[in-house]
Formats: C-alpha cells, sequence, structure tokens
C-alpha cells in the first residue's frame, strides 16, 4: 500500500531526480579530526564525530523510516526479516535481545513466533515459574527517537505494557546486559552504523550464552555483472531522491547509501565474526527474484548471518551474507 501511494503521489507531483555517482570525499589535512578518523558514508569524520551523526541521521528519519523501507526495498524486507527469525527458531522463555531494532519489527517477529510455538505445543509457562524462566524479548537502540517510534508501534499492535517485550536505550558497544545472559541476539541493518563494528561484536559474544544464536541482516557487496550497475544507479540516484520527496530528508538516506558501500566485503565481515570468538562462521548471499526488473534470478545485495548452536547442532541464519558462528563449548 506504501509503494501504491507514493505513486499516486509522484503522479500529482514528480520529485526531481538528479543522477549521478558519487566518489568518496576525503577530508582536507586542515581539516583532519582530532581523534581517530572513522568513515560516516563516504566521508572520514573523528570517532566523536560519527556518533552524533548517526544520532542526528536516526533522530531525523526516525517517523518515517518503516515507510521509507517499505519503499526502497519494496516491502523486501519484510521478508527478509521474517526469514531471519525463522532461522532464529524462537521459544518459551526466550531470553532475547534485538540490538538497533528501535522500531520493533524483529522484536514483534520474535514474539508472535513464540506465541505460535506455545499455541501449537501448549508450551505455556506456569503461573509460579521462575522470572528468569519467562519470555523476555529485548528491544535495544541508542536512539531514544527510534525508540519512542517502536513503542508507539507496540500500542497500535496491542502490546503496551507486555511483561515479555522489554525497551532499552543503549550502545551496541557496551551493552548493560550479564554475561551469558541471552539466548539469542539480532541485529537487522544496524552494525554497519556502529563505530566499532569489533566492539560490538565481541558484546554479542559476551552476552549469549553458549549454544546461543547470533544472527546479522545487513547490506552486502554486489559481483553480479550488469545487477551492479542496476543496483548502483537504484541507489545513488533514486533512493536519496525518494528521501527527499517522502521524508524531507535527502541528505539522510544519502549516508545510507554510502554506509552500504562502505561496510566490508561478506569474507572480511565473516573473519571479524569469527575474531570476536564465534566459530564455524559462515555466510551466504541471498537470491531473489528481480520481477520489477527482470524476470530472472539475480543476486540481491543483501546477506546473511548464521550461527550453529554448540548445543544441538542446529542453526540459524538472517537475511545478509550468511554467517554463521558457533560460541563452541569449553
Amino acid at each position: 500500500m506504501a509503494v501504491r501511494e507514493l505513486a499516486r503521489r509522484i503522479s500529482r507531483n514528480p520529485p526531481r531526480i538528479s543522477i549521478r555517482f558519487l566518489q568518496p570525499r576525503h577530508s582536507s589535512s586542515s581539516s583532519s579530526p582530532s581523534s581517530h578518523a572513522t568513515s560516516f558514508g563516504f566521508r572520514q569524520v573523528s570517532e566523536e564525530q560519527k556518533g552524533k551523526l548517526v544520532g542526528d541521521v536516526f533522530k531525523s528519519v526516525a517517523s518515517k523510516y518503516d515507510l521509507m523501507n517499505d519503499l526502497m526495498s519494496l516491502g523486501l524486507h519484510r521478508l527478509w526479516k521474517d526469514r531471519l527469525v525463522s532461522k532464529l527458531r524462537p521459544f518459551p522463555g526466550m531470553q532475547h535481545l534485538d540490538v538497533a531494532g528501535g522500531t520493533g519489527d524483529v522484536a514483534f517477529d520474535v514474539l508472535e513466533a513464540i506465541n505460535r510455538v506455545e499455541q501449537r505445543s501448549l508450551q505455556v509457562l506456569p503461573r509460579d515459574a521462575d522470572e528468569e524462566d519467562e519470555t523476555r524479548v529485548y528491544v535495544c537502540d541508542i536512539n531514544p527517537s527510534m525508540l519512542e517510534v517502536g513503542k508507539e508501534r507496540a500500542k497500535k499492535r496491542g502490546l503496551a505494557g507486555l511483561p515479555s517485550l522489554k525497551w532499552v536505550e543503549g550502545n551496541a558497544e557496551q551493552l548493560e546486559f550479564k554475561d551469558e545472559s541471552m539466548d539469542g541476539y539480532t541485529i537487522a541493518f544496524g552494525i554497519r552504523n556502529v563505530t566499532h563494528i569489533d566492539k560490538a561484536l565481541k558484546e554479542a559474544y559476551r552476552v549469549l550464552k553458549k549454544g546461543g544464536r547470533f544472527l546479522c541482516l545487513e547490506l552486502s557487496h554486489v559481483s553480479t555483472p550488469g545487477f551492479k550497475q542496476i543496483y548502483d544507479l537504484y541507489s545513488f540516484a533514486v533512493i536519496p531522491a525518494v528521501g527527499e520527496y517522502v521524508a524531507g530528508d535527502r541528505n539522510s538516506y544519502q549516508y545510507l547509501v554510502e554506509s552500504a558501500r562502505k561496510f566490508p566485503p561478506q569474507e572480511r565481515f565473516a573473519s571479524m565474526i569469527s575474531e570476536a570468538g564465534f566459530q564455524d562462521v559462515q555466510y551466504e548471499n541471498l537470491i531473489m527474484e528481480l520481477h520489477y526488473w527482470q524476470n530472472l534470478s539475480k543476486e540481491q545485495h543483501l546477506t546473511f548471518c548464521k550461527v550453529f548452536s554448540s548445543q544441538s547442532g542446529d542453526y540459524a541464519t538472517g537475511p545478509s551474507q550468511i554467517f554463521g558462528s558457533d560460541l563452541g563449548s569449553d
């Protein structure tokens, strides 16, 4: 419906789309950051600046975040998230942490999956169950504006005040959760916005129990000839223009496109997961039918993250390269 509504609006007042490919911008030596430099899209900024700039981006886009995701992916992001949750295999009593999940998409899906399991198997915890055995899904996001959007969405779904759904303002690099306290950890389209990806991965490893599952959904690099050029054209020409037209913010969506290009390639990110302590790391590029371009199977620009369970031998995957890892057993 969001796509149809946009089409009607565009037919009445078409947006101006400037087609140009941007090259990485480098700061001059006279304006070099005072601390360690890091990337903010194609710009080099200080680590302190990046945190503020990313915060400003998501404060600006929060109210239109889900609508823009629908428009940019033609609604496919919901299918990718559904697949992530299906591979997580949620269960009653699960302690789950969804990081950078402010608007609640993944958390809502996890809770729905747990409810389905309970209905099928009657695995409802007894009233006198210990508090630590009750289902808890924590939505952790560093941006309060995103969390507010998520809480409003929870109200509309009748989930406000639900004991099993918790909202936490927190930093992926410094999680305020105990060691080995979580059965699952997901992060969808968020890890590329973290200043120190290696620290976020180590924190994920720290809070997961032995056999816990880590799933990461993230945009990745496209290598298919022909499709890469189409994807670049769509990313750099269309997405920022739609962001300006719908959300009134071209620059934020320009950053989001650039940040996807700056994210490490599949092989490198898989190595980073291994370096954080995970075992048996694997990734798999997602495949999709691009019906809105050609009726042919093409490589998608997402990757999937997969983590094996050391206890059951099962595995879980999440869109964006399939990165798999095992916490292992000592």
